[in-house]
């Protein structure tokens, strides 16, 4: 079907027609990398395969039309406006789990009830900084909390100190953090499994 598409688009088309696809195919790419590093085998599968076969497209459509040079600049542009865009909407949809790790002095005790109030479950642990004792908050939630969780660190310690990172895998939580594999794939292997 493709193909026959693509034989209706006349030349001067191509170099658009290169530069959507290239987009749409690294676009892909980027979210593949991210269900790998979060272990959703089955979608990363699925957009593998989506990935590869719009690449594939592409590349043929180049090597059969070697003499327009406009067709290298729109693969190449596709590429960078794709990994643009794949980052873009990787920042927005937001799955994942991470964890936070936040550096407070004077400001901990504060801080870790604003926490809990807003349902952050949270792990303080006595430290020790370059100025004296410091307290470090652990806390695991949802990535899509993380604009809240920094939004309470600039009101109730703004000189705090915190990294983030995203997390793989967690157990024994509560408010669904349950980071467990619902991919086709993982269903199918708890079928055979009996589970």
């Amino acid at each position: 079907m493709w193909l026959l598409v693509i034989e209706i688009i006349p030349a001067a088309w191509l170099p658009l027609f290169i530069f959507v696809a290239r987009i749409l195919d690294v676009s892909i790419g980027t979210l593949r990398i991210m269900f790998v590093s979060k272990g959703l085998k089955g979608k990363a599968t699925l957009l593998g395969f989506i990935e590869v076969l719009i690449w594939i497209i592409v590349v043929a459509q180049i090597f059969q039309n070697l003499d327009n040079w406009l067709n290298y600049v729109a693969y190449a542009a596709g590429f960078a406006t794709g990994t643009f865009i794949g980052m873009y909407i990787e920042e927005r949809i937001k799955v994942g789990i991470q964890i936070f790790r936040i550096i407070v002095g004077q400001e901990s005790e504060e801080l870790a009830s604003k926490l809990m109030e807003a349902n952050f479950r949270i792990t303080e642990v006595d430290g020790k900084g370059k100025y004296g004792p410091v307290k470090v908050i652990f806390s695991v939630a949802k990535r899509k909390r993380w604009q809240e969780l920094v939004d309470i660190l600039n009101t109730y310690a703004p000189n705090a100190f915190y990294s983030i990172e995203d997390v793989k895998h967690v157990a024994q939580m509560e408010e669904g953090l349950h980071y467990q594999q619902n991919d086709l794939i993982s269903r199918m292997l708890k079928l055979k499994k009996g589970i």
